[in-house]
């Protein structure tokens, strides 16, 4: 494929709810372009954009593909994005590379919740939109209904270019409401005609309303059209494009991505009204304190941003990236602005699914891809030495949903550790920690496909195997009342033994208060030496387990008297006299458990309110207020028990129909009600 100038090239995100056909338009658009022999079917595994084994085996797209095509002298980089919302996050990286996203919306379905939820996100990146509604072949398909839909939930930019001729099994062609004339289908190839005589009134309406439209954007236009000067069809097409350009204007477009209806008026629309990188802001970028505007001017210097990193099983790493600035050329050396790290950009390629073609060159706006970069990461900046500009990191959801990983065998746990990172430079989405209170490995995703498909993935790409469980939640505890105890360690074994008596004093501090500790001997009845060792058996003890084996916290000690032994004592002897001391105070203290408590905020419908504040009071949680966030939508806000919001993730979604999001942080620890405590304490007991 040849170097196209920025004023060629268009960057296309698919986007739309799971089911929609956006592989199918992908592969629907790769054939008529000639870029493919044949159209792959979602159904077989033979797409170009689903390309894994765990696509093939779900039958739907889970990250994001890119797929380069040629159209009339332009080159259009399309970014097939998955629409299932656990892989949302590959919707985040296309749309921060993207100049335009057009919705693929199906005309059975309707608009559907994940397409709500990625427009709020183009609608924050200020990213151009236009909507392709698809599968007019299929039964109980309305273009009407869907187009009602459609303006009902993103307002009155919505506009309608094209009308369907025929429905469901009978569709066979579209109206062009821009040139008042039709196109005809019969095997996916198009034939110019005059509009249906049955839909002339029709399509001269909407045609006379779309006029209207597109006029009040230009003053001049506006007034010559009064006057009974109606606007050429090169006319309105340009006046069009600066609204889709302004994301003032959303053209709404419509066919069939199986029979291939409409396809190429797709193709045409996106060269003709898209917006390529010259018509898109300049890119902000930061240097140091400073903030710096970016264009896509290939004369400039270099700089690159990686959007997407692949775990090639041949290759290693492949990193696709944007040009941003300037041109990059094969073997240059750029530096990545977030390590410091020299990378040499060996051979640079274009990527189709699995296939893979040579650049020399890659200029100003273009996607290409690189392999075997040593330190660069999804979302890094790739700039020339002596220049380290930043651009912000993809602003990616946040996983909220964990499980607990452990290695199958001891040769999967020799792997785990660098299987776990190359997963992650895969999918920055995911994140993995290791919790030493727990004492595991815990790692969180958006969903439970989304950590199902990661450990299916570690196993198949990284040969890991492992076991998951539930995570620990860690508990803490705490006394409520004062209490005196003594502790006695005494043994005789021959020779030295060993001997140390210490009497403590404990109370409760207020929650946060730690841990305090305070030596009121007197007359010498510890040496001086002995008393840090008493000091330090405690706070062991307090580390280790109180009465339902968990830390102990907010707690004051006071030694208040012992013995020693002049031969017999030791410092051993009274870490050991301390660790019995507290054990027996601490029983004796009115203990409780501590459980954590997050902050949540739940953002919902207004029509969810009633069920989410409901559904939170089930899990013990304590509903702080309430706000209008826009949109028809309510945020909740609520102190709820950490441990009631392990699956929270999944019961939102299904409690809200998928429109409801939450965050959740951790915020204090409280005491848990008695009835819990004792069951968690009697769990403690089984697990020993």
């Amino acid at each position: 494929m040849p170097a196209f100038p920025p004023e060629k090239i268009r960057n296309v995100a698919l986007v739309g709810h799971g089911g929609s056909g956006k592989t199918t338009l992908a592969e629907a658009l790769l054939h008529a372009a000639g870029a493919t022999a044949r159209m792959g079917r979602v159904e077989d595994g033979s797409t170009v954009c689903d390309s894994d084994p765990e696509e093939h085996k779900r039958g739907f797209s889970l990250s994001l593909a890119v797929a380069p095509f040629e159209w009339k002298g332009h080159k259009v980089n399309l970014l097939d994005t998955p629409g299932y919302a656990d892989f949302v996050g590959d919707v985040h990286a296309a749309l921060r590379v993207a100049d335009m996203a057009v919705f693929v919306v199906s005309a059975v379905e309707g608009v559907e919740v994940q397409t709500e939820a990625i427009w709020r996100l183009a609608a924050q990146l200020d990213l151009p939109r236009m909507v392709f509604v698809n599968k007019l072949d299929r039964e109980r398909a309305s273009f009407e209904r869907t187009l009602d839909q459609l303006r009902e939930r993103f307002g009155a930019g919505i506009a309608p270019l094209e009308l369907p001729i025929g429905a469901e099994a009978g569709f066979r062609g579209v109206a062009d409401l821009l040139t008042d004339t039709a196109w005809f289908y019969e095997d996916g190839a198009g034939r110019h005609g005059e509009v249906p005589e049955e839909m002339e009134a029709l399509e001269h309406q909407v045609h006379d309303n779309l006029v209207e439209g597109i006029v009040v954007a230009d003053d001049a236009m506006l007034e010559r059209y009064l006057e009974g000067d109606v606007p050429s069809f090169t006319e309105l097409e340009r006046t069009l494009a600066v609204g889709v350009h302004e994301a003032s204007v959303f053209p709404v477009v419509c066919g069939s991505a199986t029979t291939r209806v409409g396809v190429d008026r797709l193709a045409d629309f996106l060269c003709e009204i898209g917006p390529s990188p010259l018509d898109r802001p300049p890119v902000e970028v930061t240097a140091g304190d400073t903030a710096v505007e970016v264009a896509p001017d290939p004369t400039g210097q270099p700089l690159a941003f990686v959007f997407k990193t692949l775990a090639d099983q041949f290759v290693g790493h492949v990193s696709l990236f944007k040009v941003l600035s300037g041109s990059v050329r094969a073997d240059a050396h750029l530096v990545n602005s977030r390590t410091g790290g020299d990378e040499r950009l060996h051979s640079l390629f274009t990527v189709r699914g699995r296939d893979q073609q040579p650049v020399g060159e890659v200029v100003a706006g273009d996607l290409a891809a690189v392999a075997k970069l040593s330190s660069t990461a999804t979302g890094d900046t790739l700039a020339p030495k002596g220049t380290p500009v930043t651009v912000a990191p993809i602003d990616m959801p946040e996983p909220l949903l964990a499980v607990a990983v452990r290695a199958r065998t001891q040769a999967d746990e020799d792997k785990l550790g660098n299987a776990l990172h190359r997963l992650l430079d895969e999918d920055p989405v995911l994140e993995v920690s290791r919790d030493g209170e727990v004492h595991q490995t815990v790692l969180r995703g958006v969903g439970e496909t989304h950590l199902a498909i990661a450990l299916e993935r570690l196993e198949r790409k990284f040969g890991v195997r492992v076991d998951t469980e539930p995570v620990r939640v860690p508990y803490r505890e705490t006394i409520t009342s004062e209490a005196a105890a003594e502790g006695r360690h005494k043994k005789q074994s021959g020779g030295h033994g060993q001997f140390g008596v210490c009497t403590i004093r404990v109370r409760p501090l207020e929650r946060g208060g730690g841990f305090e500790f305070t030596d009121r001997i007197v007359g010498g009845a510890i040496s001086r030496s002995y008393i840090p060792a008493v000091q330090k058996g405690i706070e062991e003890a307090m580390a280790s387990g109180g009465v339902f084996g968990h830390p102990v916290v907010d707690v004051g000690v006071e030694l208040v008297d012992g013995k020693e032994h002049s031969v017999d004592s030791s410092e051993m002897a009274f870490r050991t006299a301390g660790r019995l001391a507290i054990r027996a105070a601490l029983a004796e203290a009115g203990p409780v458990l501590l459980e954590p408590v997050s902050k949540v905020v739940v953002v919902a419908p207004v029509e969810h309110q009633g069920d989410v504040m409901g559904d939170l009071n089930a899990r013990r949680g304590r509903v702080q207020g309430t706000e209008p966030v826009g949109s028809g939508e309510q945020a909740v806000t609520a102190l709820v028990p950490s441990s009631e919001l392990a699956r929270y993730a999944i019961d939102l979604r299904s409690l809200t129909g998928g429109r409801g999001r939450f965050s959740a942080r951790h915020d204090h620890y409280d005491v848990m009600p008695p009835h819990l405590a004792e069951a968690a304490r009697r769990l403690v007991g089984a697990d020993e």
